[in-house]
């Protein structure tokens, strides 16, 4: 929740950058940012709630409960008390231009935060009005914030291509038809390898719009360097020197794009399959073929108590894959543990777990097989996001310069008006 509520305020702050507007909004992201931080340690700690990343219960609850009354309190007095010193310096001049869109996106931001807020509560104030603790589920979470999100990724493709205080769709047309184009093309490919269903397509069709919007911001920028005589590499690293923030920004929205994929493939595509078998008996998923061959028990020496399947992943045509080793570890305290046995590979991630076993001397077992497409794309999205986030976050000292000679201005000013 406080990284929904800080990437709404590193989108909102830029409103204040260029326009001065928006001050208080932003300060009210980072007080409700920071309260979320300390309420994220509060849940987890206090036991409040039963999770599995409620991992421990413990008296400090109380005690970070009034922490985050007194700070949440203290800052929102601090801001009405400077309420004055922060009122917007301009309007909003019309509802097309890059202010407005980056509002909307904190706007939806703040939704899917509350979304999740309300989702998380939830078991607490079921419990104070029903006495009965009602956990919200999965379910709940797609069904709400999945537009919300899908929304946010679309303006990422969209709010780069509007200008500044004023556009005109003419001008958004002009630059938008050609990623829109692509989009249409890319679309037709998704259902011929095998997206049929609307919502898998108006997912990849997002994906796939914002990536080539974001795409050709590179493809101006670079061609316009080039006209000056750079070659396409140089172009491309000058480019990105010079602008540090807009560009790592645009290669994190790659990676989100990225990780869109992975996601919409993960979730609309997964197949999974439970069975018993014998030694040498198989069972067959998404193309793939799970075959028993045996299972071990044996103890360690820490005092875990291991049994051990032993299985090979065969492809459609027979040949081998290689060999999976899913497991269940029992430790000494009765705490059990499920080890996977997982092939990963870029198009998908073939999951096999071992549910149940019959005693070795029957030497049957029971598996749970999942086949996740596309996976690894929200890994990999997660990789180019870092190093989006390194590049916009690396210092420019030309940049620094200019912040300082600012700031020295701004204090002469005020030095001279007192």
């Amino acid at each position: 929740m406080p990284w929904l509520t800080a990437t709404a305020f590193l989108h909102s702050v830029m409103i204040q950058e260029k326009r001065g507007m928006l001050k208080v909004w932003n300060m009210i992201l980072i007080i409700v940012t920071y309260a979320l931080v300390i309420m994220g340690t509060f849940l987890t700690r206090s036991g409040v709630l039963s999770s599995v990343h409620a991992f421990a219960q413990s008296a400090i609850g109380p005690l970070f409960f009034g922490f985050i009354a007194i700070t949440f309190t203290a800052s929102m007095i601090l801001l009405f008390w400077r309420w004055d010193r922060l009122k917007s310096e301009t309007q909003l001049d019309s509802l097309l231009s890059r202010e407005a869109a980056f509002l909307l996106n904190t706007l939806l931001f703040m939704g899917v935060t509350f979304a999740t807020l309300w989702g998380t509560l939830f078991p607490i104030f079921s419990e104070l009005a029903t006495n009965q603790k009602i956990t919200v589920g999965p379910p709940f979470y797609n069904q709400v914030n999945g537009p919300l999100l899908a929304v946010i990724v679309l303006l990422m493709g969209i709010a780069p291509l509007v200008a500044w205080r004023k556009s005109s769709f003419k001008t958004l047309g002009r630059l938008i038809w050609i990623p829109a184009a692509l989009t249409l093309i890319s679309l037709v490919a998704f259902y011929l390898l095998g997206a049929r269903t609307l919502a898998s397509l108006l997912g990849y069709g997002i994906a796939a719009f914002v990536g080539f919007t974001t795409l050709s911001e590179y493809v101006r920028g670079v061609g316009a360097r080039m006209r000056l005589g750079e070659n396409v590499f140089v172009a491309l690293i000058n480019l990105a020197a010079r602008n540090r923030r807009r560009y790592g920004g645009y290669i994190i929205h790659l990676g989100v794009v990225v990780m869109a994929f992975g996601v919409v493939g993960s979730y609309m595509f997964q197949q999974e399959t439970q069975a018993s078998l014998k030694p040498g008996q198989t069972l067959a998923l998404g193309g793939f073929t799970m075959r028993f061959d045996s299972l071990t028990q044996f103890p360690l020496d820490d005092g875990r108590e291991v049994s051990r399947a032993e299985v090979t992943v065969l492809d459609q045509a027979g040949n081998t894959l290689g060999q999976l080793f899913p497991r269940h570890d029992l430790f000494d305290s009765g705490q059990p543990m499920t080890i996977p046995g997982v092939r990963s590979t870029l198009g998908e991630d073939f999951y096999v777990l071992l549910v149940g076993w019959e005693p070795i001397a029957a030497n049957g077992a029971t598996f749970k097989i999942y086949l996740n497409p596309l996976i690894n794309l929200v890994w990999l999205g997660g990789l180019v996001f870092v190093i989006g986030t390194l590049v916009a976050a690396w210092p420019d000292a030309d940049e620094e310069k200019r912040y300082i000679a600012e700031s020295v201005s701004t204090l002469e000013r005020a030095v001279k008006a007192s």
